[in-house]
């Protein structure tokens, strides 16, 4: 008879990293929808850019403030229990989103239900499932998982995008509906809480414990957490190049770069493929972000996300209105840098707060991230309204990055932890 001690060939954690990335993949996929969804709905309601840019600010806006609270409610309810909730939650909303007829309606469907859905599937989930499972690889699990944002578009956005066009959107809002199902099912069966469950260490260690209780309120725990934060400076510059970022990507090029196509005449179709193609190079640009942040110093490495960022961004008015070759250019090289910088972020938030702590603090760096993609979503669509162009949105945005890259090298290399 085989030893039961024996070792399994494929560590578990493996496992729950493949689940984990697949939610997370289609819950931004579904979050990215209202990017297509923003010309067919002026077409059929009436509705303003800036009304709609509205709404998908407010969900942002959530998915960010969610974070630091789903932290604390992943570990005190499980992770699994959590993830099949969140999915539910989004499955519901999206159901109703076909019979919406009023702008206030959207806002309620995409702007509170979807934010709060995805909000409990995003970063923060990442980090927490890497903090669980992995002690070796943890960079590179993070960077993983990152990825799956941008791979949530490579496998979306096109999809549903041809979809709209040739069925129309609710077409789309259905299939994206079957997908949760599946995904529920799959979750509820193969996820797992903790190596505990399994019988297991994380990746990398030899000691199979317990993990120890969650201690404290699931909304007092969060705000302590913050408290803390305040009051070092490493947590300041973490929040405020973050702002940065999320002004940058998910705010504006994520929520305006299809109806941007739009104004130059390029169809929709191939607009959300530009996306997707950002997505496979993100995919790649992610994950070896997370190898180096195993491997070199994390504070110089954002340096150069934000600054090769900053370019593209200033490049961008140019590539629209120059042809499809400056625009796959552009694609390319942002799509390396679209959110390489989550792996060397996280890496310095646990460096500085500690494991136990570190999922909450990243989860206020991300509120910091969504504000500034809250703000981006609204403000870029509506100084589309009145110039008519997204130039000084996109050229402003380049111009924060190179700042937000100056910002980075300020982090101290090694400051003490708060008591």
């Amino acid at each position: 008879m085989a030893s039961t001690n024996s070792k399994p060939r494929v560590h578990y954690g493996w496992v729950v990293l493949i689940v984990t990335f697949v939610t997370l993949l289609v819950s931004a996929g579904i979050r990215s929808m209202p990017s297509i969804f923003m010309l067919p709905f002026e077409e059929e309601f009436g509705w303003s850019r800036g009304g709609i840019s509205g709404v998908v600010s407010i969900g942002i806006f959530l998915y960010g403030l969610v974070g630091p609270f789903s932290a604390s409610v992943l570990l005190k309810y499980g992770i699994r229990r959590v993830m099949v909730f969140s999915l539910a939650l989004l499955a519901a909303g999206l159901v109703v989103t076909p019979w919406m007829q009023a702008l206030w309606q959207f806002e309620i469907l995409w702007g509170v239900v979807a934010g709060l859905g995805t909000g409990m599937m995003a970063n923060v989930l990442g980090v927490t499932v890497a903090n669980q499972w992995f002690v070796k690889r943890k960079g590179l699990a993070v960077g993983i998982l990152t990825a799956s944002a941008a791979t949530g578009q490579l496998l979306f956005l096109p999809l549903l995008a041809r979809i709209t066009v040739q069925t129309g959107w609710r077409t789309s809002v259905y299939t994206a509906v079957g997908v949760l199902v599946v995904l529920m099912i799959l979750v509820a069966v193969l996820m797992r809480n903790h190596p505990y469950d399994v019988g297991a260490a994380p990746y990398g260690s030899e000691e199979k414990s317990k993990p120890a209780p969650f201690r404290g309120n699931i909304f007092s725990a969060p705000l302590l957490a913050l408290g803390e934060g305040l009051k070092n400076k490493t947590f300041w510059l973490l929040a405020g190049t973050f702002f940065f970022c999320g002004f940058s990507t998910n705010g504006l090029i994520g929520t305006h770069l299809i109806p941007a196509c739009g104004d130059y005449g390029i169809a929709e179709v191939t607009a959300a493929g530009l996306l997707a193609f950002m997505g496979v190079f993100d995919l790649f640009g992610t994950t070896f972000s997370g190898w180096l942040s195993d491997r070199f110093d994390s504070r110089w490495l954002l340096f150069w996300y934000y600054g090769l960022r900053g370019l593209s961004l200033l490049y961008l008015p140019y590539a629209l209105g120059s042809g499809p070759l400056n625009l796959m250019i552009f694609s390319v090289f942002y799509g390396l840098d679209w959110i390489a910088t989550v792996p060397p972020t996280v890496k310095l938030a646990a460096r500085e707060f500690g494991k136990e702590k570190s999922g909450m603090i990243f989860g206020w760096v991300v509120v910091a991230h969504q504000i500034g993609a809250s703000a981006a979503a609204y403000g870029a669509g509506t100084v589309r309204e009145w110039l008519g162009s997204y130039t000084v949105p996109f050229v402003a945005a380049g111009a924060v990055c190179l700042f937000a890259a100056l910002m980075a090298i300020r982090i101290s290399k090694r400051e003490p932890q708060l008591a």
